[in-house]
């Protein structure tokens, strides 16, 4: 486990002031690095930003010191920062004429532009594609993708109660504590709650209540309003980075950690994680993950990867930089992985995100479960998309298929129609319905569909609207009364049109 002592955070005031007023945030760094060295950072990449704070500002030797891990001046470190402070409080330590840093300190925007900080361990905030090459156990990430993704996805409306479960350096709790009364974070790691406790102080948020122990240890049979998790996910044989490795066989610790948060959710509660699951030989992973969803649970479940086994121990060996230890040693671990997936008989592993909602409606034995693959370029934030998602699950079990036709329905903003086909014949081939927001799906529809929600604009019954196109297309109203009510459940579904409340509703 690293052994580097952290910081104090009794003074942490006047060394935000510092990294403010020196421009240190994320649109700073953009503006002084520019796009290319800013994404070649966020690849880890640093030799861009490098070249690009060959100046003597501020910013330049803050970028320098906390970002690129390089010593800077004296004189110049005592230009940019509190500097005496921040070698009692153990920031930074200098020798020899030279300014080092003790930690990583990462600029990040808020959701409503605030400038945060993100507090990790040295060379650890970005990971990119080489992984972050660290093999000590107790080592904490800063940002990374899947901190992101998880914020994204995660529903922002005002709560009294929430759960961080896994903290690590705190980026969850941050986000949390903009809509939660009281933020409460957890990690089985005591140094990862010293960094949230650092990420917090640094961007100016109010503490959060800290708790060491593993999955809902720490918090016995207390509920909350919303759990969120970007656990230790990796399915791995052992448990040898707390950072990453779950520890439980397989995929069993996202199961546990899924399975029991349903007891600890208030009613209308959230829960949302990230996760790894096994695809197991002569199972269907859907089957797999809908066995986890805990009963009182509606649950929302998007596979958005795939790995086979081989790169998904590639992938991870380069995380940790075994790649670059001896090949022997290399092999070793390699076969380790190999062996461990046989004996579980998984022959992929996918990743996604799992919601969870507590609902009245699921305790009574009606649970709403999708559980879906969506590999394709998404638009965050989704958050207010997974609350739709769920309204209209309320909305469709409320609904059999006279209601439906009895509904009025509006497009929803962003979709667009695409008619595919040969260059001047005279139908389309198929017609696709595809939005340009959010889950940015894309959907392929029969003519009535298509002129269904051409037409749905909220103000005619969806049965008076059939009635219609069956006119036009001389088929008979009631078999096409019949056989439509699925495709309209699925559009509304999947989020093409939307219901419009009753009370807009005019005589159908």
């Amino acid at each position: 486990m690293s052994t580097t002592s952290l910081p104090s955070s009794d003074r942490i005031p006047s060394l935000r002031e510092a990294l403010l007023a020196a421009a240190f945030t994320a649109d700073g760094l953009l503006e002084l690095l520019g796009a290319p060295a800013y994404a070649a950072l966020a690849r880890s990449e640093t030799v861009p930003a490098l070249r690009a704070t060959r100046g003597e500002t501020p910013l330049d030797t803050l970028v320098r010191l906390f970002l690129l891990q390089h010593p800077v001046p004296y004189e110049r470190a005592r230009a940019a920062l509190p500097l005496e402070q921040c070698v009692e409080d153990g920031w930074v330590s200098h020798q020899d004429g030279l300014v080092t840093a003790h930690v990583d300190i990462r600029p990040y925007s808020g959701p409503e532009g605030q400038d945060w900080f993100i507090v990790s361990d040295l060379g650890c905030a970005v990971g990119g594609a080489g992984g972050i090459g660290s093999r000590e156990e107790g080592v904490v990430l800063g940002v990374g993708g899947a901190s992101t993704t998880l914020a994204g996805i995660t529903v922002r409306k005002p709560v009294t109660s929430a759960l961080d479960l896994g903290t690590g350096s705190g980026i969850q709790a941050l986000h949390a504590d903009q809509h939660a009364t009281r933020v409460t974070a957890t990690d089985l790691n005591p140094r990862a709650l010293d960094f949230t406790r650092l990420t917090l102080a640094l961007s100016g948020a109010a503490p959060a209540d800290l708790r060491e122990g593993s999955l809902f240890e720490p918090v016995g049979a207390e509920t909350f309003d919303l759990i969120v998790s970007n656990p230790p996910f990796v399915i791995s044989p052992g448990a040898r980075l707390t950072y990453r490795d779950g520890g439980m066989g397989g995929d069993d610790l996202c199961r546990t950690l899924v399975q029991q948060s349903g007891d600890r959710l208030n009613e209308g509660g959230y829960a949302q994680f990230l996760a790894n699951w096994q695809h197991v030989e002569g199972q269907e992973w859907q089957d797999r993950l809908r066995s986890w969803v805990p009963r009182g649970c509606d649950a929302w479940i998007v596979q958005r990867e795939v790995q086979d086994i081989t790169q998904y121990a590639e992938l991870w060996l380069r995380d940790s930089g075994d790649h670059r230890t001896d090949p022997a040693e290399y092999a070793a671990r390699y076969e380790a992985w190999l062996d461990e997936f046989e004996a579980l008989g998984t022959k992929a592993v996918g990743f996604g995100w799992i919601t969870l909602r507590k609902s009245a409606e699921a305790a009574s034995g009606n649970p709403s479960v999708v559980v879906e693959e969506w590999p394709h370029a998404v638009e965050q934030p989704l958050g207010p998309v997974i609350l739709d998602h769920f309204a209209r699950q309320d909305y469709l079990r409320e609904q059999d298929d006279a209601a439906l036709l009895a509904g009025h329905f509006t497009l929803s903003a962003e979709v667009v129609q695409e008619q595919v086909g040969l260059p001047g014949a005279e139908d389309p081939e198929h017609v696709v319905l595809r939005q340009h927001r959010g889950m940015m799906r894309a959907t392929k529809v029969d003519a009535v569909a298509a002129g269904f929600a051409g037409v749905c604009d909220g103000s005619l019954p969806a049965g008076r609207i059939l009635d219609a196109i069956a006119q036009l297309m001389s088929e008979d109203p009631v078999l096409l009364r019949d056989r439509t009510p699925q495709a309209i459940r699925l559009l509304v579904e999947e989020g093409f049109l939307e219901p419009v409340p009753a009370a807009g509703q005019g005589n159908g």
